[in-house]
């Protein structure tokens, strides 16, 4: 398939997964890396009682909490 008609049905909102090899699919920028951050006690406890009650972990709070800081537009 062209690129011109896979972007046309693509934006008509065809269904074009058929036409892809998802098998070598990657997500641009997303490729994980380790970094370590020391939090004080308080900080560790506060995340860890919002994780509870979010019912999910300690390290998916911050991912979210910092894309969601990160994508907000800068304060003037």
């Amino acid at each position: 398939m062209k690129a011109k008609k896979f972007d046309d049905d693509f934006d008509a909102g065809k269904d074009v997964t058929g036409t892809l090899d998802l098998t070598k699919a990657r997500r641009v920028q997303q490729t994980p890396k380790r970094v370590n951050v020391d939090f004080p006690i308080w900080m560790i406890e506060k995340l860890d009682r919002e994780a509870k009650r979010l019912a999910t972990t300690r390290q998916s709070i911050i991912k979210i909490w910092l894309a969601e800081r990160l994508d907000r537009p800068p304060a003037d």
